[in-house]
């Protein structure tokens, strides 16, 4: 078939559209203020073999990993068993996941009575049940401790919402109701994608619309041979480290080693440790999907992410490592804090070959505090909130303060929202002054916040890195200052580790103050003394 080459463009963008158009409808139907206020969603749209085609505006680690859910599921779940109006829903790690909180809803779109797509919603649950509110047990030893597992199974048909499993999966969170109304939003969403995939298949023709996909894939693939070639040939190592979870509670390395030979990359990443002791672990898809998030910004190019510009990408894990930990380990906090240091760790190995299209280390960790308050009925009310920091500087500008870097791209909870609807109180946000990295560009500033607790209790679940290994600064630039977390109890200033679930108390006031982003080269001063 010979391609009308605006009619592709015409398409790709309707794919994102449709993309956008799903997570604007998770954003106004979803009940969770992690969802409707945070945005800590992803939509995305493949073909029908699961190659990535279509993305919203969202979490990069979150549709890096999309990249491989429809072709992992199609092997446990074939194509030739689904039906028009089939919607699946599961959360295991070993389907190209991620962590258990982040729950998928997929949908396989018909046209003709043919599958030509799936539309995917994921959305990161507040609660998915195991041991601690919110899911998150910093001293899980495996998976099974941290939330309820789902395998694929039909949670609707064409003739409408699977109720037993509806049920099943409710009478395991501890806030139903909201589980509920996300749930139900994430079946409008990809209701939406698919009437948007529909509508294209009709107005350019199915054929038409199918090739087009596949020009897209080649088109990704060629625009990131030709950014690999302009890269000098050579073996590149970088290493970054988590704040701890190796033996006896050491720093947890990541390390990547990068060959570039003509067109094509690999990124070996079997010399991180060993599977550690906390929740820190992570799954290779994770992995691949910083390592494509890395090469995307190496390559310089504003270019489509998709199944294509993946073929170039040679992606390497080892059994046994924190990046390949097997699927019981307990994961819950891999999939955004050591997924940054992974891109890290590619930014230290190539600083020297593409200095200028990259930054120094920055607020490349949640940042988060979670607040469970429980109620009445035994249910419970889940605040998960994530903390913006200092972004590295840059070889020609100075960090921005009070932001999101990388792989992340959720926003805080405004305070109007926290006070209306939980028994807190946020008694201080501001920006934390020369936080950032000294350098001839500094680093940008990280955030405070305080919460004052005024329920009787609530459960505090911390997980945030860059507690103890501070953001690094480029080129002989001064690292920013290292996150700290604090508790005010009866007076008593108390320091409150990175990875905790802690029960707090009425009056207690949490304190976050988050890390600075690193300095760009030495200062002229510095340089000429």
């Amino acid at each position: 078939m010979k391609l009308d080459p605006f009619a592709v463009e015409v398409i790709r963008h309707g794919l994102s559209a449709a993309a956008e158009e799903m997570s604007l409808v998770m954003t106004r139907s979803a009940r969770s203020p992690l969802l409707r206020e945070a945005g800590d969603l992803s939509s995305a749209i493949t073909d029908a073999k699961g190659g990535l085609v279509g993305q919203g505006r969202d979490i990069p680690i979150h549709l890096g990993a999309m990249a491989y859910t429809i072709p992992e599921l199609l092997k446990v779940v074939p194509s030739a068993g689904l039906n028009d109006g089939d919607v699946l829903i599961y959360n295991l790690g070993a389907l190209g996941g991620n962590h258990l909180n982040d729950v998928k809803v997929v949908r396989p779109v018909f046209v003709d009575g043919r599958i030509v797509a799936f539309a995917i919603s994921l959305a990161h649950w507040p609660d998915v049940g195991g041991t601690w509110p919110g899911s998150y047990f910093a001293k899980a030893i495996d998976t099974f401790q941290e939330a309820i597992r789902i395998p694929p199974v039909l949670i609707a048909t064409a003739a409408g919402v699977n109720t037993p499993i509806l049920q099943l999966l409710i009478a395991n969170v501890r806030d139903p109701q909201a589980c509920e109304g996300d749930l139900l939003g994430q079946i409008a969403a990809t209701r939406a994608g698919e009437k948007r995939i529909v509508e294209l298949c009709r107005q350019h023709g199915t054929e038409m619309f199918l090739a087009s996909l596949s020009r897209l894939h080649d088109l990704s693939e060629i625009e990131m041979r030709d950014a690999i070639r302009e890269l000098p040939d050579g073996v590149y190592q970088g290493e970054d480290f988590l704040d701890d979870g190796d033996i006896g509670g050491a720093p947890a390395r990541i390390h990547v080693k990068i060959s570039i030979t003509g067109d094509e990359a690999t990124f070996d990443l079997s010399g991180s440790c060993d599977r550690v002791s906390n929740f820190c672990n992570t799954t290779p898809f994770i992995a691949r999907s910083a390592v494509a998030y890395a090469a995307r910004i190496m390559s310089g190019r504003d270019m489509q992410q998709n199944a294509g510009a993946l073929r170039p990408l040679t992606i390497i894990t080892r059994p046994g490592s924190i990046l390949e930990p097997g699927w019981t380990a307990a994961v819950a906090a891999g999939n955004h804090e050591t997924s940054m240091r992974i891109v890290d760790a590619v930014f230290r190995a190539m600083q020297d070959v593409i200095p200028e299209r990259l930054s120094a280390g920055g607020a490349t960790t949640s940042g988060m505090l979670f607040f469970a308050e429980p109620r009445a009925d035994g249910s419970w009310k889940m605040l998960y909130e994530v903390h913006g920091g200092g972004e590295g500087a840059r070889h020609d500008r100075a960090g921005v303060s009070a932001t999101r870097v990388h792989l992340a791209n959720t926003s805080n909870t405004p305070v109007e929202v926290i006070e209306a609807n939980y028994k807190i109180r946020v008694e201080r946000q501001a920006i934390r002054r020369q936080s950032g990295g000294a350098g001839r560009h500094r680093g940008g500033d990280g955030v405070v916040r305080a919460y004052r607790v005024l329920a009787p209790s609530m459960h505090l679940t911390t997980c945030v890195e860059r507690m103890v290994i501070a953001p690094f600064g480029l080129q002989g630039g001064a690292p920013g200052q290292a996150c700290r977390i604090s508790l005010v109890r009866q007076g008593e200033n108390i320091e409150i580790d990175g990875k905790s679930n802690l029960v707090l108390q009425r009056d207690d006031l949490v304190t976050i103050e988050s890390c600075g982003g690193g300095g760009y080269r030495v200062a002229d001063m510095e340089r000429q003394q």
